[in-house]
């Protein structure tokens, strides 16, 4: 979380924002890979698709900035594949668990699946607007970067924040059933929101991000 938070802290593309970038990048990989083994092995496949989703993002959000500028290859190319077989599967899951709520273990509600498969969907047609326009390059590369880190910082926020500060009870007591604890969840969406709309419809990026480096 704190590499996460350093990462957006600090300017786009220098030094200090590539090594947080990094150890953020690690770790969501390695959260990502583990819980979607534990999802395996209780068999709670919402689960499983959500880790795989969270792997996606993070995975394509550094290939973005890693392979030049205007060019797709065949990892662009599986993750599509992969985002579209998601987005069906959770849908599905979706649809049985709208048929029976108690046929899928996990007790997530009904309409999770669905808002998951949305977003599942939705990243899977942007990689194939990549594709087919054969890659990205300036500020949009830029802005696939972001959204992708950010929507993957959100997961990871949610997870923590609902499984450890709410759940353990870290909160002052008045807050206990308030819709005041929804707050600190939009953050990180607002963070999402504020660099995206900075970045893709303004010039800042010409003037204050630092080239990304092109191995």
């Amino acid at each position: 979380m704190l590499s996460g938070v350093a990462a957006l802290s600090v300017r786009k593309g220098e030094r200090l924002h590539r090594v947080f970038g990094t150890v953020f990048f690690v770790s969501m990989l390695t959260m990502a890979a583990m819980a979607t083994f534990l999802s395996v092995w209780i068999g709670q496949w919402n689960n499983v698709i959500a880790g795989v989703f969270a792997f996606y993002l993070v995975a394509t959000a550094w290939a973005t900035v890693r392979r030049k500028e205007g060019t797709v290859g065949k990892f662009e190319m599986g993750a599509m594949i992969a985002a579209f077989a998601g987005a069906a599967g959770i849908l599905i899951l979706g649809l049985q668990a709208l048929a029976d709520p108690k046929s899928i273990p996990g007790g997530a509600p009904v309409q999770a699946y669905f808002v998951l498969a949305g977003m599942i969907g939705f990243a899977a047609a942007m990689d194939l607007r990549v594709v087919r326009r054969g890659g990205v390059s300036g500020a949009q590369r830029i802005t696939r970067h972001l959204w992708r880190m950010c929507l993957a910082f959100l997961f990871a926020w949610g997870s923590f924040y609902g499984q450890v500060i709410v759940r353990k009870g870290y909160i002052p007591a008045f807050l206990h059933h308030s819709p005041l604890l929804y707050i600190p969840i939009l953050v990180p969406l607002l963070v999402l929101v504020f660099w995206v709309v900075r970045v893709r419809f303004t010039n800042w990026s010409k003037s204050n991000l630092v080239p990304l480096p092109i191995p």
